[in-house]
């Protein structure tokens, strides 16, 4: 009999998983398996339940929750060195990973790919001593995720983020930062950098059109100091995938990468806030198993 630990945010996305929580278990149940539920309450809840059963769920662990539910999940995961498969049900405002991986709102679908037993490894991101799993960042836009109320982001959707990243333009400055990434520097005034897993940030599936997750490489987007009316228009093409070729944007992939900046401006790890500027960001190949069709 195979054995799992599911934990779920009951607050994620519309909050709707937790009325499901009872398919769930009658779906692994008639499929010859045990599951230990945990209903995450507050940040940092979940790695002290890792530890108390990690050696119950020997056959994988499952997450219900939006990007910041994985993130907790994962670090949990990797600090208590624990080598099962991890299955994704994406049940948040953003499901930008799951969503990479093909994982959609299929419940059905996503407890098929844990029961069906097979896996893929993935790379995953190291910053200052925690891991990301698809995007680390700093600049315009990239704090809105923790700032945004909660009960306007069930109400709205991911829109709600939207509407709040259009209140910060108008006071936004940018930032003077020194990049280096596998040996090449660029010093520059930038309003952003994301640096990606996955292609997809923020529900924009092309931002990072060269990216894959088991490739040993992260890919660095950098949006260079411009005019409101020119970040416009590069948001624009950001839909039609041509954003790469702007004279706006710097695009490399790179394995070791190195963010100074002349203030402690804090960063933003898988919409969870992350630490302080300086970062040190490195790939880890085929760190995670995850569950897949």
């Amino acid at each position: 009999m195979k054995k799992y630990a599911l934990i779920y945010n009951p607050v994620s996305g519309d909050a709707r998983f937790k009325s499901r929580l009872d398919e769930v278990v009658e779906y692994l149940q008639a499929a010859g398996s045990l599951v230990l539920p945990f209903r995450t309450r507050y940040k940092g809840d979940i790695r002290p339940f890792i530890n108390e059963i990690k050696g119950f769920a020997t056959d994988g662990f499952i997450v219900a929750g939006g990007d910041g539910t994985m993130h907790e999940v994962i670090n949990a995961m990797l600090a208590e060195d624990i080598d099962v498969p991890l299955g994704i049900i994406p049940s948040g405002t953003c499901n930008d990973f799951a969503t990479h991986l093909n994982f959609g709102k299929d419940l059905p679908g996503c407890l098929r790919a844990v029961t069906g037993g097979l896996w893929r490894a993935v790379d995953v991101g190291s910053v200052n001593g925690e891991y990301f799993l698809n995007v680390a960042s700093a600049g315009l836009l990239t704090s809105v995720a923790h700032s945004v109320d909660a009960s306007l982001k069930n109400t709205l959707g991911r829109m709600a983020y939207y509407f709040k990243g259009l209140g910060e333009l108008p006071s936004f400055r940018s930032l003077h930062v020194r990049i280096t990434a596998d040996g090449q520097v660029f010093e520059d005034d930038i309003l952003l950098f994301l640096i990606m897993n996955s292609g997809m940030v923020g529900s924009f599936p092309t931002l990072a059109p060269a990216a894959k997750v088991d490739d040993g490489k992260l890919d660095l987007l950098i949006v260079n100091k411009c005019s409101i009316p020119d970040l416009m228009g590069l948001f624009i093409s950001i839909f039609s995938g041509r954003h790469t070729s702007s004279s706006h944007i710097r695009y490399v992939q790179a394995t070791d990468i190195v963010i100074e900046c002349d203030e402690p401006v804090e960063s933003d790890l898988d919409g969870e806030r992350g630490p302080l500027l300086p970062l040190a960001i490195s790939t880890v190949t085929n760190k995670l198993k995850v569950f897949r069709f």
